[in-house]
């Protein structure tokens, strides 16, 4: 007896055309065109949650470094200050601290000056 795939394949093409909704043109309206679709718009998605991390990565670094210069410091000779200092605060926090409280942000900067 051969298998017949009747339901499961509609239910895949639902799948797929429920997830081509609002593209433009046949890329929502042809099973064909909006798989392709589909199946680049994962890939460019996969990659960019990978390429976000780096990216907030470089912001954070951006703004540390900024507010270290305001401080006179360069960003590596205040990331090192810290680190002899003991201070373990990651690059997310210490960006956070530099935008939304500079007073803060100075004292990290004077102890890392001291050593």
């Amino acid at each position: 007896m051969r298998i017949k795939r009747a339901v499961n394949a509609v239910k895949k093409r639902r799948k797929i055309m429920r997830l081509a909704k609002g593209y433009w043109g046949s890329k929502s309206r042809s099973y064909r065109i909006a798989r392709q679709a589909v199946m680049k718009s994962q890939m460019y998605a996969f990659i960019s949650r990978r390429l976000k991390k780096r990216d907030f990565r470089r912001l954070w670094i951006t703004r540390i470094n900024a507010a270290a210069r305001q401080n006179g410091l360069s960003y590596s000779r205040f990331m090192h200050g810290l680190k002899i200092a003991g201070i373990e605060l990651n690059r997310k926090m210490l960006a956070e601290i530099a935008v939304s409280d500079p007073a803060s942000f100075a004292n990290l900067a004077l102890k890392a000056k001291g050593n």
